[in-house]
């Protein structure tokens, strides 16, 4: 229990009794509220769930409570003669929100948090709007929570244990649409061909919902697929460096680019790990990377890339123990890359380095090579 006011039927009374509680239970509110923030960061990072985009939280207004309680019980509690308090059936006094990338990371989300918490109930709103016709508004899953016997009894938590709070389980898209769903007026009042319309939004949220995960799916299924295919890029290596060896001067350099794989993400990635398996690559590094690489060499294959690599990382590697003995700066596998193209062709990829990162390695290409 969170207070020791046992309700009654005078509603000026409980008015008085929530809004004591509530302005003398201020500051625990806030630390609850952080505290169990904190927890829930820590158990969905334990559990690998990296896919969130948001954990935020807040203290509902103290005068927003009452208005929720005379809107939804105050009406039926009297009529019925229960005697009530306002705070228990506020649950959402400390409410908190994760908002994952994808759909199937909410269900993930929510056994983590089940497992961790006593849930003192559940509110699927997934499934009423799936299970209604001609219902709209935002989809989401929202538990009533509190801290289960075991962390009641930590002394980091003892303090916070009187308080259940909310928390609402949502997509990216998910939460997007209640943003708007919220200013939407009179919903249940506006004429059947504007629920249509709202209807048609809302699917395409849905929908939208899906494809993200679709998209996630197929990106899941490339990368697998690439990890597979380093024999073959290195069979397309040895045909570029057999061109190499065997091209005049006036012949074309695009020509063999052409034939095989392009270099993309997929490729560009599965290579770099060949060279570099312990240094992990942010998906959106690689991505930008590899898009520079291809937009001074619209043509380059990835047998021709992994050519440049094998090719020149030895020399690259001595100049990165010259250059990082010399100075406070170090090469990422990134800058050693870009080396790497620079010195498979220094003028088609002059400008993956800055005119003085140029400078420094040309002139010790120069001393290293007399």
């Amino acid at each position: 229990m969170r207070g020791v006011h046992v309700g009654s039927l005078d509603f000026d009374a409980e008015k008085t009794a929530f809004r004591d509680f509530y302005d003398s239970n201020r500051d625990g509110l806030q630390g609850a509220l952080g505290s169990f923030k904190t927890l829930i960061e820590a158990l969905l990072l334990s559990k690998s769930i990296s896919a969130i985009s948001s954990i935020d939280g807040r203290i509902k207004d103290r005068e927003e409570c009452i208005s929720k309680f005379t809107r939804k019980y105050r009406t039926m509690l009297e009529s019925n003669g229960t005697p009530y308090t306002i705070l228990e059936k506020i649950t959402d006094l400390i409410g908190l929100r994760v908002v994952c990338l994808y759909e199937d990371d909410v269900e993930r989300v929510k056994d983590v948090i089940s497992e961790e918490f006593n849930v003192l109930d559940v509110t699927d709103k997934i499934s009423q709007v799936e299970s209604t016709e001609d219902s709209f508004g935002y989809k989401g899953l929202h538990l009533d929570l509190r801290l289960n016997e075991a962390r009641e009894k930590m002394a980091e938590y003892r303090v916070y244990a009187i308080h259940p709070f909310e928390l609402q389980i949502r997509t990216v898209v998910q939460d997007s649409w209640s943003i708007i769903d919220h200013k939407i007026k009179y919903k249940r009042s506006i004429p059947n061909s504007l629920k249509r319309r709202i209807n048609t939004l809302a699917a395409l949220f849905e929908l939208a919902d899906r494809e993200f995960r679709a998209i996630r799916e197929a990106t899941e299924t490339e990368l697998e697929r690439a990890e597979k295919t380093y024999p073959e890029i290195e069979d397309e290596t040895e045909a570029a460096a057999d061109y190499d060896e065997g091209r005049s001067e006036d012949q074309n350099d695009n020509q063999p680019s052409r034939r095989y794989a392009p270099l993309d993400a997929f490729n560009f990635l599965r290579i770099a790990k060949h060279f570099f398996p312990e240094f992990v690559f942010e998906p959106h590094k690689v991505d930008g990377f590899t898009q520079e690489i291809v937009s001074l060499e619209p043509n380059i294959s990835r047998g021709k890339f992994n050519f440049y690599m094998r090719e020149k990382i030895s020399d690259i590697k001595r100049y990165q123990a010259h250059f990082e003995a010399t100075g406070d700066y170090t090469m990422n596998p990134f800058t050693i890359i870009r080396h790497c193209l620079y010195a498979g062709d220094q003028q088609l990829f002059a400008h993956m380095l800055t005119e003085t990162a140029r400078e420094r390695f040309d002139t010790w290409l120069q001393k290293s090579h007399s």
